[in-house]
């Protein structure tokens, strides 16, 4: 369990990462290990510099907050629920109306994009 939250912690670390820096987010097959540490340690110490910029220190600090009481939908019957469910589901599968969406789709991009006065 502690390897799967320590997993999920280095995901989110390399997310933020490559979400920020472009050359993390690039393959790293043709780089050096000593070359691929450097980068990650540059990264990892602007990443830190940007946040502690960013960061407002005349912020107060809040201890606690209270959470907002949840709205809860209360289910009468669960097999009219799930028979509406799979109606939705059906009707999003539908083949036909997706071919009917698609076609609309590709007429009216063509009458929006087309060069029809050339």
């Amino acid at each position: 369990m502690k390897q799967e939250s320590c997993r999920k912690d280095v995901e989110r670390a390399f997310g933020v990462l490559q979400s920020r820096f472009a050359i993390v987010a690039s393959p790293a097959r043709a780089w050096k290990k000593h070359h691929l540490h450097d980068i990650m340690t540059a990264c990892i110490i602007m990443h830190n510099m940007i946040i502690e910029d960013e960061r407002d220190l005349s912020a107060p600090i809040e201890d606690m907050r209270e959470a907002p009481t949840p709205d809860v939908e209360m289910v009468v019957d669960e097999n009219i629920r799930f028979q509406e469910f799979i109606a939705r589901y059906k009707r999003i599968k539908d083949k036909d109306a997706h071919y009917a969406l698609r076609n609309a789709l590709i007429d009216h991009l063509w009458e929006e994009y087309s060069c029809s006065d050339v």
